[in-house]
């Protein structure tokens, strides 16, 4: 498998050509040589490198952070993994936190919705015009 054309990899690790493109230009993927019919020819490391990208990317990692993971693939550099896998954990936590949080706020606003007597202003409404988010 290593005389695949750009729309060959790209449906093998389904992304569009367009991706392979921008990773190349953002070094996550390297572009190798034109043949002489001025065609590139990809191998089966490039969709691997492709499905890293989108698994990492499925995880929370940003191409930036998925850049340093693609530079630290040595053993040696595991422990530095590690501290940016803690880090994105740390951080998914943090917005667990935040969505629950949100979550409770909005399910007291719906239980709200059609409680009041008469036309009272609808409660969501109300509360997004004047009450000050509270974290």
């Amino acid at each position: 498998m290593k005389n695949l054309t750009i729309g060959g990899i790209a449906a093998l690790a389904s992304v569009h050509k367009e991706t392979v493109r921008y990773y190349q230009q953002l070094d996550l993927v390297p572009q190798p040589a034109r043949t002489q019919g001025s065609i590139r020819r990809y191998g089966e490391e490039t969709v691997s490198r492709l499905l890293f990208i989108k698994r990492a990317q499925e995880l929370g990692f940003t191409l930036a952070e998925v850049k340093r993971l693609l530079s630290l693939e040595r053993p040696q550099e595991c422990a530095a993994v590690k501290q940016l896998a803690r880090e994105k954990l740390e951080l998914v936590r943090s917005r667990i936190t935040d969505l629950n949080r949100m979550r409770r706020a909005l399910e007291s606003l719906v239980d709200q919705c059609g409680t009041g007597p008469g036309r009272r202003a609808c409660p969501i409404i109300a509360s997004l015009s004047s009450t000050p988010v509270t974290r």
